[in-house]
């Protein structure tokens, strides 16, 4: 909504705008009294270090815990490893934040653009997976790790070859788009030519099956 406001208000009132993504923030300072905008900064600012906080700590504890802890083949329970743990947390915290500062430093990309590509690669990775794995049993292991592989660098592929001027016409297709079929391609291809899953796991699918289906 704010947005579409702003489309009008930019158009009436010839205000320039270097940067469309800031239209809440000049509307805020426009249209209301300092004190008032100065909430709606402080708002914004608010939302931004909540999400960053929380993305961080999720990144971390992901990093640790089903990364670092499956290689050196220990749990969380594991006391004697408490300090390893928690620098190979602080450790993570780092080096996501500086990814996240290298992506943020291009100015010429949008907020818009860095979002749809997080959205194309989780999309691509795991849409497949996470559709066979409800409706086919025939999905194994090997398989399903291919295909979450094969998703992810076809999206990063797509970007990397969308961002010269002079690319094909193919590349303007939204990443997903390839990403999602070849990772749907290899997953099924890949449990085709590799050893079934247990019987545990195929009775564990028709029990679940017979429930939903009840």
């Amino acid at each position: 909504m704010t947005g579409l406001i702003g489309i009008a208000f930019v158009h009436e009132t010839g205000q320039k705008l270097d940067n469309p993504e800031t239209i809440f923030v000049v509307m805020s300072q426009i249209l209301f009294h300092p004190l008032i905008a100065g909430f709606f900064l402080a708002a914004i600012l608010a939302a931004i270090m909540s999400t960053i906080s929380s993305q961080l700590l999720v990144t971390s504890s992901s990093l640790t815990q089903d990364f670092y802890m499956l290689f050196r083949k220990t749990t969380i329970q594991d006391k004697s490893r408490e300090k390893e743990f928690v620098l190979v947390g602080r450790l993570s915290v780092l080096l996501v934040a500086l990814v996240a500062g290298a992506i943020a430093w291009n100015p010429n990309d949008t907020i818009l653009n860095l979002v749809g590509n997080a959205w194309a690669g989780f999309g691509a990775a795991f849409g497949p997976l996470v559709l066979l794995s409800l409706f086919w049993k025939g999905l194994t292991k090997e398989g399903a790790i291919t295909g979450m592989i094969l998703g992810s660098l076809t999206v990063i592929f797509w970007i990397i070859m969308k961002g010269p001027k002079n690319h094909a016409a193919l590349f303007d297709l939204y990443e997903i788009v390839p990403g999602f079929i070849i990772s749907l391609l290899a997953t099924v291809l890949v449990s085709l030519v590799t050893n079934k899953p247990e019987q545990r796991v195929l009775d564990e699918f028709d029990e679940m099956t017979r429930i939903v289906k009840s």
